[in-house]
């Protein structure tokens, strides 16, 4: 336990002088220099230089030894895949995008190729092998159902709902791999990097191109049974058409989609916006940037989210809704206040509402973020 408190101090605030663990952990001067000397034989830290500038002797600083593992961290989108490979600390040392098309789209296994291409890529990048890695995680639109193996919610994603998709995945990388839905793991980036550090209770709703919410609960992501919980592209609301079809439409918790699809999703995913804008004669209605430049159309943008959102508020009860996704981004604060001015005066709790502050992509930086988090745990056990 000790060990462990001590490594996690230094991946949280970098160098610390012995004394300065001790003072942090409780512990006594022996009992850390004990500890220090057992993490450096087990190559977990490393001594990197000294305190200077005050009276009395230097002190010698401890930091995490970078090379005691190595993670890579990937995102799926309809295009292609982006990997990222980072050291035990987060440091990221190689990064490569690989374009769906860069298999032939009948290859046999060819969703382990490209896989495989992007992470030798950011690998190559980073100097080192793949016998490097101690883990990969995978963030892509879709949920894996724990009952069947199989990805979920993402026809648009051809190649990839094999049921032994992950374990021939792991078998091309030779190491463990984990597959999770890409705004699940924008919520963990928000819960770590941004918005929501300093929340336990929140939902995190990304409407991009595909809509879908991702909900924190006691600190917890929710999954739900089959791994679905967040499939707010669904929600039945008045100005839209009921999803049906098994599957097709609104994309579970998805940063991308297929089709407009129906409920919610039809109303303020990025293609409804660009159509919202013709319809109110916006000037530039090629971007959403520049649709939501209108005064018109980002007040009923924030109608229909704020409409959305009141229904997932009803049930979860969160103390903060953090907004992602392109339309968000484009909307920009005035957006945000727009939605949070809509929660006045309803019979329903008031959360706080707040955008995205992740620097970076924040489906890679979760996915970099559970892969650290998988790869300290077994690495940092040294009992």
């Amino acid at each position: 336990m000790n060990d462990r408190a001590a490594l996690d101090l230094l991946v949280s605030q970098g160098p610390l002088t012995r004394t300065r663990i001790g003072e942090l952990t409780g512990l006594s001067k022996p009992t850390a220099s004990q500890l220090l000397a057992r993490l450096e034989a087990a190559g977990l830290v490393r001594t990197t230089g000294n305190v200077t500038g005050r009276p009395g002797p230097s002190a010698q600083l401890y930091e995490i030894d970078p090379v005691a593992a190595h993670v890579a961290a990937l995102a799926v989108d309809p295009l292609g895949i982006t990997a990222a490979v980072a050291d035990i600390t987060g440091q990221v040392l190689g990064e490569e995008r690989v374009d769906a098309d860069a298999v032939a789209g009948k290859a046999p296994h060819r969703t382990a190729q490209l896989v495989a291409r992007a992470v030798d890529g950011a690998l190559a990048g980073a100097g080192l092998a793949r016998g490097r890695l101690h883990g990969v995680v995978i963030g892509t639109p879709g949920a894996l159902d724990p009952r069947t193996g199989r990805l979920r919610y993402a026809p648009h994603l051809p190649g990839w709902h094999a049921r032994g998709l992950k374990d021939e995945l792991a078998g091309a990388l030779g190491t463990p791999v984990t597959l999770e839905n890409d705004v699940n793991l924008a919520a963990v980036a928000e819960q770590h990097d941004g918005a929501a550090q300093d929340v336990d209770d929140f939902v995190l709703v990304w409407a991009d191109k595909g809509v879908g919410a991702a909900l924190v609960l006691g600190g917890r992501l929710l999954r739900g049974a089959t791994g679905g919980a967040g499939e707010i592209g669904y929600l039945p609301l008045p100005g839209a058409p009921l999803t049906r079809g098994g599957g097709r439409g609104g994309d579970h918790g998805s940063a991308q989609a297929d089709d407009a699809g129906g409920g919610f999703q039809q109303l303020v995913g990025s293609p409804a916006v660009l159509a919202l804008a013709r319809k109110y004669g916006a000037r530039d209605v090629r971007t959403v940037e520049g649709a939501m430049a209108h005064d018109g159309v980002r007040a009923e943008v924030a109608r229909r989210l704020a409409t959305g959102i009141a229904a997932v508020v009803a049930v979860v009860d969160p103390r903060l809704v953090v907004l992602s996704g392109e339309v968000p981004r484009a909307g920009g604060q005035a957006l945000r206040a727009l939605v949070e001015e809509e929660f006045t005066g309803l019979p329903l709790s008031r959360p706080a509402v707040r955008l995205s502050d992740v620097d970076g992509p924040p489906v890679l930086t979760g996915a970099l973020r559970t892969a650290l988090a998988t790869a300290r745990d077994a690495v940092f056990h040294t009992g």
